[in-house]
């Protein structure tokens, strides 16, 4: 039976042999351990085996599991990747260090005035709809310049760069397309705000097609920790 650390370097390993098939270095794509659903004790067993970025999509979990660890693994860089309502944006400014899904100017405004002034700026990506499915969320690619502007007048807040999820698709074509599509949206974001440096997108179906478009970033879930047990009741997680 493999571990969750076995888990951990098998998914390492793929992020370097992709990277190094385009003539890219590994240590250019950070690996984001998606931990939604899973226990306090396997994120330590991943913390163990080297892990340190950690993604969570429901606020109340991500929150409890933040204020269980902070005083013994201090060093975890939490990252919400979630859709987030507005009444529980001072819940990620408080706790979380980046925040993956940010499409609203107004939830860009509370996040801001809801930041610790003790707290480095919160780290936001703003996230594409890169797929065009309105099912998804995110912004249209027309939309991104105007609320990185806003961003960028807000003092808490530090645009990091952008977010998105392709088609749940076999045809790797259209992923291909999709994830260059964002890439294209990335390089012009550079050009206005040179400090960002921040793609996010590849999963454990796309990680290799991601990679080869210039993720910087990837999010691996399942692949770490196993399957995700969702009969846990939702009001213990939102």
């Amino acid at each position: 039976m493999t571990t969750i650390a076995d888990r951990l370097a098998v998914a390492q390993c793929r992020i370097a042999q992709a990277a190094q098939k385009c003539a890219r270095l590994p240590h250019s794509i950070r690996l984001l351990a998606v931990s939604k659903t899973k226990p306090i004790e396997d994120i330590i067993a991943a913390y163990d085996a080297g892990q340190r970025c950690f993604g969570e999509n429901y606020v109340q979990e991500g929150v409890t599991k933040i204020e269980t660890l902070k005083g013994t693994h201090p060093d975890i860089e939490w990252h919400f990747i979630g859709p987030l309502q507005s009444n529980k944006t001072a819940l990620v400014a408080q706790h979380f260090d980046w925040m993956h899904t940010l499409s609203r100017e107004k939830i860009a405004q509370r996040l801001n005035e809801q930041r610790p002034a003790h707290l480095a700026p919160l780290n936001v990506c703003i996230q594409i709809n890169i797929s065009d499915e309105y099912t998804k969320s995110g912004i249209d690619a027309e939309q991104m310049l105007p609320l990185a502007h806003s961003i960028s007048q807000l003092p808490h807040l530090q645009l990091r760069g952008l977010m998105a999820i392709p088609s749940a698709t076999n045809d790797t074509a259209q992923q291909s397309r999709e994830l260059s599509e964002l890439k294209q949206l990335f390089d012009t974001l550079k050009q206005h705000y040179p400090a960002v440096d921040t793609l996010s997108m590849g999963m454990s179906n796309d990680l290799d097609i991601a990679i080869e478009c210039g993720s910087t970033m990837v999010r691996i879930g399942s692949a770490i920790f196993g399957e995700r047990d969702y009969g846990a009741k939702e009001t213990t997680r939102n």
